[in-house]
């Protein structure tokens, strides 16, 4: 009988040193694991074990039958969520289903800064590292194809703003977020935009926006900056507007605008044709396009840079001489 006791002692006693060492390889032990960061990507619909799997293919050697009961023991069942994970040692089993049920995924971004034509934003997108290349080879026309834009010309369709997403993205997805962003932003300030403008319809508050976004030195400046071209449309007096001319030399603007290009005529040339320029020159921001459709309540027709990012406005034309002779011609 004391035999049979002490027996059933040793069974029990090992019995209790395997059940600490299974709670110490699930709740303490470190899992092995490659030095620095490892990515491990889980595919959408994946159950544990095909998580598992992913952390074993990138070197974390976790145990899957480990993995799958603490998973059950939890009542994780279901919470596994997809994405691209990024993981340093040290990490337990507990650790590692932690992140996976939180979420707490890989996050990339792409920021795109007013007044980009569209050409940067490409080139920006282009030399992303993380992003999958889908527009490789592709022109502009068919990017817009292919995200569902309705437009021909690109420039300005897209809001500049800083945009995240997991490692791997098509590019497709940022052009398309972009523009999706920018349509919303142009409908509120459209539906909320001051009544009697001379302005058509969206797209060309868009372009007007555009403008507005390249010529404004200062943001506390912009609304002012906007009712002088606003103004100027009403009364059909030209835009006079560089940035625009400069657009339209494309490539052959060397960073010096001369007075043959002001007098060179193209459809971007707001000193030879009046209105707006057939497109946008570049991507405005909210800010610029809500002062288009709300300029400030001034009368001026007119307005100088100052030399320290700041303007002066001028409601006539002899005002606005003698601030270019001050300020430009350095007369006093």
């Amino acid at each position: 009988m004391p035999r049979l006791k002490t027996l059933l002692f040793l069974a029990l006693l090992a019995a209790a040193i395997t059940l600490a060492a299974g709670w110490y390889a699930v709740e303490r032990a470190p899992v092995p694991m490659p030095e620095g960061k490892v990515r491990v990507v889980v595919p959408k619909g994946a159950h544990v074990r095909a998580a598992a799997a992913a952390l074993r293919e990138q070197g974390i050697a976790v145990s899957p039958t480990l993995m799958f009961a603490r998973y059950r023991m939890r009542g994780l069942d279901g919470q596994l969520k997809a994405g691209t994970y990024e993981f340093s040692a040290p990490q337990t089993i507990d650790s590692l289903l932690d992140r996976l049920v939180s979420g707490d995924t890989v996050v990339e971004t792409i920021r795109f800064l007013e007044g980009w034509t569209f050409r940067q934003m490409r080139a920006a997108i282009d030399a992303h590292p993380e992003l999958k290349r889908d527009t490789a080879g592709l022109d502009d026309a068919e990017i817009l194809k292919r995200i569902g834009a309705d437009e021909q010309h690109p420039e300005g369709l897209f809001m500049p703003e800083t945009y995240g997403f997991a490692p791997g993205t098509s590019d497709l997805e940022i052009y398309r977020q972009a523009y999706r962003l920018m349509k919303r932003k142009l409908a509120e300030a459209w539906e909320k935009r001051q009544p009697g403008l001379p302005i058509a319809d969206p797209y060309q508050a868009l372009v007007l926006a555009s403008i507005v976004e390249k010529e404004t030195g200062k943001p506390e400046e912009r609304g002012k900056v906007a009712a002088v071209f606003v103004n100027r449309l009403r009364i059909g007096m030209m835009l006079q507007s560089d940035p625009t001319t400069i657009y339209g030399l494309g490539e052959r603007f060397d960073g010096n605008l001369r007075k043959r290009d002001l007098q060179a005529d193209s459809p971007y040339n707001t000193y030879t044709r009046g209105g707006l320029p057939p497109t946008p020159i570049a991507l405005p921001g909210a800010a610029s396009i809500e002062a288009v459709l709300a300029p400030a309540d001034i009368k001026a027709l007119y307005f100088v840079a100052r030399g320290d990012g700041t303007s002066v406005f001028s409601n006539n034309l002899a005002d606005h001489n003698r601030a270019v002779a001050r300020y430009q011609l350095g007369r006093q």
